[in-house]
């Protein structure tokens, strides 16, 4: 019988080992955070989603863009599309729960605007119908994946997949990938966030590009 110490130390270097094939997604998570800041810049949004934990991760990364990371800034226009689970209840009543997303991309996501999915297997069929009908409209769609990847690295513009099928380390790799890109945009983005400077990062004050 394996002993708590050893199960723990076994947990613990199971994510150690994952943070270390990080340095290998550097480039990628720029790219990404490059994807975020431009759709900003533009007057976009972000919308979020994913089920269960990755579900409230979807509302904890949200929070980070449209709050604050770690800097005082305005708000970025970030929204998790779990968090209103009146709405939830009553799309997963009327049309499927398979639906609850893409019913809501289908009628708020604009050209331009970023979807951006939580899936540790890939396959939550909710998430692969709000990608592809965010294509119909004209988004972005970031997958954060493990496992095999599933069909939602299909219909992805931009993915990043944790190469593991545990699902705890998964979410906790896809929440660190998500604090990564939410430092390189408030700091890449943080003089035009001042109050007494806003120069773009609001629907109603896009910058010319």
């Amino acid at each position: 019988m394996v002993s708590k110490s050893d199960l723990l130390k076994q947990q613990i270097e199971e994510s150690i080992e994952l943070r270390k094939k990080v340095f290998n997604e550097i480039d990628q998570i720029i790219l990404m955070a490059d994807v975020f800041i431009n759709a900003f810049r533009k007057g976009n949004k972000v919308y979020v989603i994913g089920n269960g934990g990755s579900g409230a991760d979807s509302l904890h990364l949200a929070t980070e863009l449209s709050g604050r990371f770690n800097k005082d800034r305005i708000s970025l226009p970030a929204e998790a599309l779990s968090s209103n689970i009146s709405l939830i209840t009553a799309l997963a009543n009327d049309y499927g729960f398979e639906n609850i997303f893409a019913h809501q991309v289908k009628g708020i996501a604009k050209k331009g605007d970023i979807l951006w999915g939580l899936s540790t297997g890939g396959n939550s069929d909710n998430i692969v119908r709000a990608f592809q009908a965010g294509n119909k409209n004209g988004t972005i769609n970031i997958g954060f994946i493990g496992k095999n990847g599933g069909r939602l690295k299909e219909v992805s513009d931009y993915n990043l997949h944790v190469q593991s099928f545990n699902t705890a380390r998964i979410q906790e790799m896809h929440l660190f990938y998500g604090h990564l890109l939410c430092g390189i945009i408030e700091d890449t983005l943080i003089s035009e966030l001042q109050d007494d400077n806003i120069k773009a990062i609001h629907p109603d004050m896009v910058k010319d590009n």
